[in-house]
């Protein structure tokens, strides 16, 4: 990342929540269940916070964004939304912990009264950062594969697709030797992901079930559930209806990444909060890979991804790194085979051009994609 990297002007952010209690979404409507953020989950953002506190915030850095204030944070200069739907309240509860990392409870949070008092900030100096949350009846941008009778579609006929039967076969045997642990859930190919989330939240809660699971079965069963959900949530083409989770979120992305690049504008890092979809999207939009591997499925609890903008002469451009959860160490180069063979770095002209087409700018314009006439403020849209 040495390349260009003196010259960072700003970084668009985009993070999973982390670790939470079990969850289940309907595998036709992907319409989710309540779950809650676990302390575990709390530690892990934190943590990716202090990560990205030293990537982008640590003056001594070398990928340090120029003229970003810290410690104590300069509200103009960052732009925090998170998503507010379905695991919603663990997503906006995770970003508010990433920030607890990235701008941490200091000191310098003080002020002086009147009277001469002077008071530092409550939790020794916490910032308690703002964070938008996007709710999802009013913003369709961070959550936009619900209430979406065109996906369901698009989900429906994966479903139907050889391929999947393919998949489904291969995964027969194993899901039959993995029922007697699943507690009485299908093991319909089509339930893929929450037999995965079932299997992964217990094994790291339950130490019975931890002791008692094969040890195989949760790589098996993580396999298998990535191959469910980059089938649900990418599409052939990149205009297509199974991208719609990044979709959505394009000209956010757009606005902010111009934002941090004119001069004359003070925002520096735009955060979403988000689930595990967007991310597959983003990677099937762009032909994303490290090392040569393609990126798909799901990512980890607490994985990040950076679209970086940096000056560039004669224009600037973007270069984009992954970190796949708190396990994984460091960020990594990530190329986006949509702009070339090798490219690591797109102008930030050109990301733009290329990927508009495939962006859903308006509420209307996601009703009359989704087919929908009633729900998310469509009826007053008139599709």
């Amino acid at each position: 990342m040495a390349e260009g990297a003196t010259g960072l002007l700003g970084v668009v952010l985009f993070a999973r929540h982390g670790d939470r209690s079990e969850f289940f979404q309907d595998p036709l409507t992907y319409n989710p269940s309540e779950t809650t953020l676990t302390p575990l989950g709390t530690v892990q953002e934190n943590q990716l916070g202090r990560y990205l506190q030293d990537i982008y915030i640590n003056a001594h850095s070398s990928s340090h964004i120029g003229g970003i204030d810290f410690p104590i944070a300069k509200l103009d200069q960052i732009l925090v939304r998170a998503d507010a739907a379905g695991e919603g309240a663990t997503i906006v509860s995770s970003t508010a912990a990433l920030l607890s990392g990235l701008f941490p409870p200091t000191s310098a949070f003080k002020i002086t009264l009147a009277n001469g008092t002077t008071v530092e900030g409550a939790l020794n100096g916490n910032q308690f950062i703002p964070v938008n949350s996007v709710d999802p009846n009013v913003d369709i941008s961070l959550n936009s594969f619900t209430s979406c009778p065109n996906f369901d579609q698009h989900t429906l006929n994966f479903y139907n697709s050889p391929e999947f039967a393919a998949e489904a076969a291969i995964a027969a045997p194993f899901l039959q030797a993995a029922q007697p642990y699943l507690g009485g859930r299908s093991i319909n190919f089509t339930n893929m992901f929450n037999i995965f989330d079932f299997i992964n939240v217990n094994d790291i809660h339950n130490a019975t079930f931890h002791q008692e699971l094969p040890r195989t079965f949760r790589t098996q069963a993580y396999g298998f559930a990535n191959f469910h959900e980059n089938g649900v949530f990418t599409d052939t083409a990149s205009s297509g209806i199974g991208n719609i989770a990044f979709r959505t979120i394009l000209p956010s992305v757009f606005s902010a990444l111009t934002n941090i690049a004119d001069p004359s504008n003070s925002l520096k890092l735009a955060l979403n909060g988000l689930s595990y979809k967007p991310f597959i999207s983003f990677f099937n939009l762009t032909d994303a890979s490290v090392d040569g591997q393609s990126l798909f499925g799901i990512v980890d609890y607490a994985s990040a991804l950076a679209l970086e903008v940096h000056a560039g002469n004669p224009e600037p451009f973007i270069t984009v790194q992954f970190k796949n959860g708190s396990t994984d160490p460091a960020f990594h180069p990530v190329t986006l085979g949509r702009f070339g063979t090798n490219a690591t770095r797109v102008t930030l002209a050109e990301f733009i051009s290329t990927l508009t087409p495939d962006a859903i700018n308006s509420t209307a314009q996601w009703c009359a994609t989704c087919g929908q006439t009633a729900l998310r403020g469509c009826a007053a849209c008139g599709t």
